[in-house]
Order: C-alpha cells, then structure tokens, then sequence
C-alpha cells in the first residue's frame, strides 16, 4: 500500500513538473537582474546580459507616459510601448506595459500578442473592447469599460479596443512578457512581404480579387 501510494505520489509530482514547464513562457530569472546589452550581436531567446557591474538607475528607467500619443491616424489611436527595448533593466523580468490614447471614436484594431496575456486598465473616457475566443467557436467576448474599469486579453487570443465617447481616451496595459510582440489582424494579412497570392486571400474571405488587391495597396 505504502508503495502505491508513492508511486501515486511521484506520478503528481512528476504531471506538475511538466505542467510548470509546459507554462513557463519566460523563465524565472537566476540573478538579481539581466540588463539587455544592445551591442551584443549574439542571437539567444531574450537579450545577452551586460556586465552586473555596469548597472545603473537608467537601465531600469523610463520617462514619457505621461504624454499623449499622437492620434492623427487613420485608426485615430496610439500605442507608446514600454518594454525591454526601452527599459533594458526588464530583461529575463516577463513583464512590460503600453499606454494608449484614442482619439474619440478611436480604434485600436484587431490584433494578438503571440507571446503575453494583456490587462487593461482605462484611466480616462469610455471604451469598447472585446476578444475572439479560438476555432471552431469563435465567440466574441466583448463589454463596455469606463474610467477605472479593468479588462483581461488572454495570450495569442485576436482582441481589439475601440473608444466610444466623443472625448479622448486613455488605458494602461500589462502584459506577461519584456517583448510581448504584436500580430496586426489586417497589416499581417494583407501587408505581407512578399505579399500573399491574391488568389489565396480571394478565396480565404469569399471576396472580389479587386478587393483584396485595393486592401493589399492600402496596407
């Protein structure tokens, strides 16, 4: 009995070790710190790590959230980045943020971060936002935020926001990685380089060729 038990035991702990690693998209750091060295051409999944001793307050610093994003797009929104391209100090950390400003009836358009879940936080105006669950449901889970209100974008699920008052508006984002990535539905699909055959985008979304080739010019 003892021994099944143990083995039971070791069964557990052995499903969880996988499950741990399975789910470590960034794995936890084993120093302090790993400051990204951009003079570094060697090619590893993060950024080299410069010499600890070189370290200083800057390489954890950044200033700038505090300025509006310039909306004068054609989406009439801005996203100003904060991750371990611009704070080298979040290397190895699997955390980085956004600011975004919309202008009113602003969009920020459907797209994933291949590599990070994404909370939002909206500090001023009131926002539509929503995400695409996976194939073959494909539910639209969507709701209305005002000022204050928090939302959850899962990792790799397409999402988008979009402002519906007739101000600017403002959210706060986290997301669960230094380079969280990001994957623009419509620049993706029809911004291509070298652009993808008409033919497979004409069939793909049932539309005139005509069509495909104006949204490929556009993008």
């Amino acid at each position: 009995m003892l021994a099944k038990a143990n083995h039971v035991l070791l069964l557990s702990l052995t499903i969880t070790f996988i499950f741990t690693i399975a789910f470590a998209f960034e794995p936890s750091p084993l120093q302090d710190f790993c400051i990204a060295d951009s003079t570094s051409s060697a090619l590893v999944n993060g950024k080299v790590c410069k010499d600890p001793m070189l370290t200083q307050a800057n390489d954890f610093f950044f200033s700038g959230l505090h300025l509006p994003g310039n909306t004068s797009n054609f989406l009439g929104s801005r996203v100003t980045p904060v991750n371990v391209a611009q704070i080298p100090g979040l290397n190895t950390l699997g955390i980085s943020m956004v600011r975004i400003d919309y202008a009113p009836w602003g969009l920020n358009a459907p797209h994933t971060h291949p590599r990070a879940t994404e909370i939002l936080t909206v500090l001023e105006g009131s926002l539509q936002v929503g995400f695409v669950t996976s194939n073959p449901e494909n539910r639209l889970i969507s709701k209305v935020l005002q000022k204050g209100d928090v939302f959850v974008f899962p990792i790799g699920l397409v999402h988008f926001q979009r402002n519906i008052g007739h101000g600017n508006a403002v959210a706060l984002a986290a997301l669960s990685s230094q380079n969280p990535g990001v994957i623009s539905i419509a620049n993706a699909v029809f911004g291509s380089n070298p652009p993808i055959a008409s033919d497979i985008l004409t069939n793909a979304f049932q539309v005139d060729k005509n069509v495909v080739e104006r949204l490929q010019t556009i993008f």
